[in-house]
């Protein structure tokens, strides 16, 4: 079955869209965290009436959440809040496209984690793949101002950021795949809506406790930034709802290979939209990276 290709093409574009709102959002009013609730604030009530009304048409009995569920959920969303707060940080350090290829060493990363958590195989060429993508975030990795880059000059709070986000990213995939398989449902929707739906719950009620307590002006700031927080509720649905399922009916590394398609999309709004530069080395690291990846749709 290869339905999940396209669904995988449609969920970077979602998460493409959302990324940029974000950028926008965090540039203004609200701190990293305060984008990061946006799209939680205005996705989870959607998703909890949308699976409710597609459990109630198809006529499916609700299942039975084991407690690996809970785990698997719980574990990805805190992933993905905090790698979604790097990334958010690392917009504000770097312009979008490069913020966007460190993220992406998630399929990397996702690989390792994947056979670590749930023991997918990884052939050695898949480990050559991963090799060379690690020379592309080198070359990602030096401040775009430098001419001679240095070995120290490769450890900076950029590098962190994007590495960071990325294995995150790579361990909320894995886990959310996980999640979805426990599902005692033949139907991948169903499934996909139901982890996705438990999971952005978990996550509102996670985020609005933590910015109460740590800075509890950014949830009122969210809301009076609901004309544009409302379409990051909404692409972070879309483009969830594609990945989950995506997840669900193949490898979380093939879906994360796939998904590179994302890259292309981040340079065309970097250098369309944002009116950014992207240094020559950049787009090397960028085309490295970009390179790997293929490799891995091929090999893994």
């Amino acid at each position: 079955m290869t339905l999940w290709i396209p669904i995988t093409v449609a969920a970077a574009l979602f998460q493409t869209l959302r990324f940029m709102l974000q950028r926008q959002l965090s540039l203004g009013t609200l701190s990293a965290g305060g984008a990061t609730l946006a799209r939680f604030m205005y996705s989870a009530p959607l998703v909890a009436v949308l699976i409710v009304i597609y459990m109630a048409q198809t006529g499916q009995d609700w299942p039975r959440f084991r407690p690996e569920f809970w785990v698997y959920g719980a574990c990805g969303g805190l992933a993905q809040i905090l790698a979604t707060v790097a990334t958010v940080r690392l917009f504000q350090a770097r312009n979008f496209a490069v913020g966007i290829t460190f993220k992406k060493t998630e399929v990397m990363q996702a690989v390792l984690v994947g056979w670590v958590v749930l023991g997918d195989s990884v052939s050695v060429l898949g480990f050559a793949a991963i090799g060379l993508g690690l020379v592309g975030v080198l070359l990602l990795s030096a401040p775009p101002d430098l001419v001679r880059v240095r070995l120290r000059d490769l450890a900076n709070r950029s590098v962190a950021l994007g590495l960071g986000a990325g294995l995150l990213f790579a361990v909320s995939g894995v886990c959310y795949r996980g999640a979805s398989l426990s599902i005692g449902l033949e139907d991948p929707l169903a499934r996909a809506g139901l982890t996705l739906s438990a999971v952005t719950a978990m996550q509102l009620v996670a985020m609005v406790i933590w910015l109460r307590w740590r800075d509890p002006g950014q949830v009122t700031a969210v809301w009076g930034a609901r004309r544009v927080a409302v379409w990051v509720g909404l692409m972070s649905m879309l483009g969830s709802f594609c990945w989950f399922t995506a997840f669900t009916l193949q490898n979380a590394a093939y879906v994360n290979a796939v998904g590179q398609v994302e890259l292309i999309l981040s340079a065309l709004a970097s250098t369309l939209v944002f009116r950014e530069a992207i240094s020559a080395r950049e787009w090397a690291g960028m085309a490295v990276l970009l390179s790997s990846i293929l490799m891995l749709i091929v090999v893994i």
